[in-house]
């Protein structure tokens, strides 16, 4: 069986995973920006309504992964919630300048985690690391139970041959999960390539405002869109992912 884990934006697509049959949900904010460790709310919320495995991304802002140290407290502080709250495990993942693994802070965030009972997923910031397969042996090191990575590509098909690569150098020691654009139409052909057991997926779709009464004259961002749409997590999608990844 391949498991599907849903990179969930907020409580109700945390809910829809579950509701699709989500193995597990990574809870974070700002998908737009990569992704963002969500709020004290969202996550006590998911914690209090999730029988599926809940994990929190670790992540102060959008941007590269190299931290400076109040950020870095950061980082252990909102671990320290998850651990209070009673999530499952963080995702996390920092480097140093050169592009390697900052092994001594990724240190003490995963061991503060793993002896609170929670697991670790280490994410893409190996996609921007200087040498993927050294910062594999890194993270194994280190204590992770898997990857999250899209072969240090802009999206894990383009990233295929190099994930079904780091596939076979773990050789079981860790699992290797492919993350970023796998939907439908390429999440069969993604497992069959890789032999992967894992995958990751928003399975967003777009919700259109209720508002009556709209102002078509404002921006509130910095990026041009609607501001009278957001994107959900949706049921039906991550049924459907599921089914696909599991044909034989």
């Amino acid at each position: 069986m391949i498991s599907l884990e849903v990179c969930a934006n907020s409580i109700t697509s945390a809910l829809a995973a579950q509701d699709g049959g989500a193995f597990r949900v990574e809870l974070c904010d700002n998908l737009k920006e990569g992704g963002t460790t969500p709020s004290a709310g969202q996550i006590l919320m998911a914690r209090k309504l999730l029988h599926i495995k809940l994990y929190v991304l670790i992540r102060p802002r959008s941007g590269d992964f190299l931290y400076s140290d109040i950020e870095f407290e950061v980082m252990k502080a909102n671990v320290q919630y998850c651990i209070e709250t009673g999530c499952d495990g963080v995702v996390l993942g920092m480097l140093n300048t050169d592009g390697s693994i900052d092994k001594e802070r990724c240190a003490e965030l995963i061991n503060l985690a793993k002896n609170a009972g929670l697991g670790v997923t280490f994410h893409r910031a190996i996609d921007v690391c200087a040498d993927q397969f050294k910062a594999l042996e890194e993270i194994i090191e280190l204590g992770c139970e898997r990857i999250l990575t899209s072969g240090g590509k802009s999206t894990a098909m383009e990233g295929s041959a190099v994930i079904a690569h780091l596939v076979e150098k773990a050789a079981g020691r860790i699992i290797i999960m492919p993350g970023s654009g796998v939907d439908e139409k390429n999440v069969t052909d993604l497992v069959h390539f890789t032999g992967v057991n894992e995958v990751h997926s928003s399975a967003r779709k777009i919700v259109e405002s209720h508002m009556k009464f709209q102002n078509d004259h404002i921006i509130m961002g910095e990026l041009l869109h609607d501001e009278y749409n957001y994107d959900v997590t949706d049921v039906n999608r991550v049924k459907d992912i599921i089914a696909l990844a599991n044909i034989k």
